[in-house]
């Protein structure tokens, strides 16, 4: 698999090159400050699990890194971010209309990956994921100003904006080597399931408990997100408890102590352990789809990353 990353990172790389030296410095900056790969893992190892990764699994790899890191750049920009990963996003170094045209060219670049090989198949899983992750985004704008969701909504948002990138990682990996719709529909099912767990992992995150996964940071909270373990614990709590809770997530989202009430209540609302369970029932759901492909030692590296995703510590 090492092999493999170490041949994504210079398609990447070639996949971003551009006559315009300025272009060349800021995509070399992105290159330099990638995470811990788990996308293109998701892809490499989903082709393994059907057949033999091959130079489309490469390019559907480079394609959902493209347009993923373009919607990321599109992000920090509308956030008015200036940090992502521990670096300075593109645009506290090189200011917003630098940022969005650099979005837009590796959107480019990542549509006429595609069209110059012909994998329209690979293009349509991507540009829908890319299209329910906006709808998601969206749709949590919508909803966070009213501040109370039910899980029903809590689950389509996750579902559209973490989960779908996954489920395409899954989907592109398989469709880059078999015809067999069946099994891409088995590899995408398995992405989404995942994603979901993922998602709710990083919900935990902002509370921290016994399980080590960390201090408790509020960010959510400070951002008026609606996660897992907040909108149970606000369904069982009563109408004042609730009113006082969301008048501190709307009104004194800023201040430390407050939103460490917001936390402290979560918790002895059993908002944790409820979401814990939730995220293992979906790992489970996950392990159940996966085991309908045929044992491989690359469908036990996928049983692997999905029990990463919800044991990781950050």
């Amino acid at each position: 698999m090492s092999l493999h990353l170490e041949a994504f990172e210079e398609k990447f790389k070639d996949a971003m090159k551009s006559s315009v030296p300025l272009l060349d410095k800021i995509t070399n900056y992105i290159v330099k400050r990638k995470g811990k790969q788990i996308r293109p893992m998701f892809v490499f190892l989903s082709a393994q699990t059907s057949g033999e990764i091959n130079e489309s699994t490469h390019r559907a790899a480079a394609l959902i890194e493209l347009l993923h890191t373009a919607t990321l750049v599109h992000d920090d920009v509308v956030d008015d971010s200036n940090e992502r990963r521990g670096f300075f996003s593109l645009n506290a170094l090189w200011k917003n209309k630098i940022a969005v045209l650099i979005g837009d060219f590796l959107l480019a670049k990542g549509l006429l990956l595609s069209l110059d090989s012909n994998d329209f198949h690979l293009l349509k899983i991507v540009s829908k994921a890319v299209q329910e992750m906006s709808e998601g985004e969206l749709l949590q704008i919508e909803k966070a100003r009213r501040l109370d969701i039910s899980e029903e909504i809590y689950f389509d948002i996750i579902t559209k904006k973490t989960a779908t990138l996954i489920a395409a990682c899954c989907a592109a990996g398989a469709a880059s080597v078999t015809n067999n719709e069946e099994t891409i529909a088995i590899a995408k099912e398995f992405g989404t399931l995942t994603g979901i767990a993922f998602q709710i992992k990083d919900d935990l995150f902002d509370f921290g408990n016994d399980d080590n996964i960390g201090k408790p940071t509020g960010i959510d909270i400070k951002e008026k997100k609606m996660t897992l373990p907040l909108i149970y614990a606000l369904n069982k709590a009563s109408w004042s408890e609730k009113r006082k809770m969301i008048n501190i997530i709307k009104n004194h989202n800023e201040e430390s102590e407050q939103v460490k009430k917001v936390i402290d209540f979560v918790i002895a609302k059993g908002g944790i352990a409820y979401a814990n369970k939730v995220m293992h029932e979906y790992k489970e759901k996950a392990l159940s789809v996966l085991y309908k492909l045929p044992a491989s030692e690359a469908r036990n590296s996928l049983e692997r990353l999905l029990i990463y995703a919800i044991e990781r510590k950050k």
